[in-house]
């Protein structure tokens, strides 16, 4: 039985991997007490995408709105998390995952392709996803999209066609989830990006709470 809140954030612990050619995460440390300082600090260094992360529509349209354009509300509210399966080669979620759901879904779809809770390598083989999967959710009324893989393309795509399906859809986008030991059903979801602006993602922390917690918060 879950207990609330649930954590479905990727703990970045030390060598956490990253996309490959992305900046790697480091802390290093500032200040120490035990060597004479008032406080301990340190000093963090990462990519935009690291670990659960949202993307704003300009990290795959240079036309796209930066994270400063995002409305924070995009991302809190009732959400729907699912269990699906790629299938073919490359690794890919269609149309047909959706089979046997409500025509009518949350605006936050977090989908569980059965990723593990932390990662010692960086996944090379994941479930991305079909446009027809998009266009399906979209139709469905979902505007968020969110994954535990850690993309909606495959890892070594160039065109993207996850990426901009959302993009023509209006569905915004949500990668490196923890879905682990969390069954299928409806939520609340509240993920939190950092609060960067000029930027074309950001590190979140989001968790889940039982279905009907935020009240009034139906977007």
């Amino acid at each position: 039985m879950l207990r609330f809140p649930v954590d479905i954030s990727r703990q970045l612990t030390p060598g956490h991997p990253n996309w490959p050619g992305d900046a790697p995460f480091r802390v290093t440390p500032g200040a120490r007490i035990a060597q004479g300082d008032s406080v301990n600090t340190g000093e963090l260094a990462t990519s935009t995408h690291t670990g659960t992360h949202v993307d704003a529509p300009w990290h795959y349209d240079d036309a796209g709105v930066k994270m400063s354009g995002v409305p924070l509300a995009a991302y809190v509210g009732p959400c729907r998390v699912v269990r699906v399966q790629g299938r073919g080669e490359p690794l890919t979620v269609g149309a047909d995952a959706l089979t046997g759901l409500p025509g009518r879904l949350p605006p936050r779809l977090l989908l569980n392709t059965g990723q593990p809770p932390h990662w010692q390598e960086f996944p090379t083989v994941f479930a991305a996803l079909s446009p027809a999967f998009v266009r399906e959710a979209a139709r469905r009324g979902v505007t968020l999209i969110g994954t535990d893989a850690p993309s909606v393309d495959p890892l070594t795509s160039k065109t993207l066609d996850g990426h901009h399906a959302c993009r023509e859809a209006g569905v915004l986008i949500l990668e490196g989830l923890n879905l682990s030991g969390v069954p299928d059903g409806e939520y609340d979801l509240i993920c939190l990006p950092l609060p960067l602006t000029e930027v074309d993602g950001a590190p979140a922390r989001a968790v889940l709470l039982s279905a009907g917690t935020l009240g009034g918060l139906n977007g």
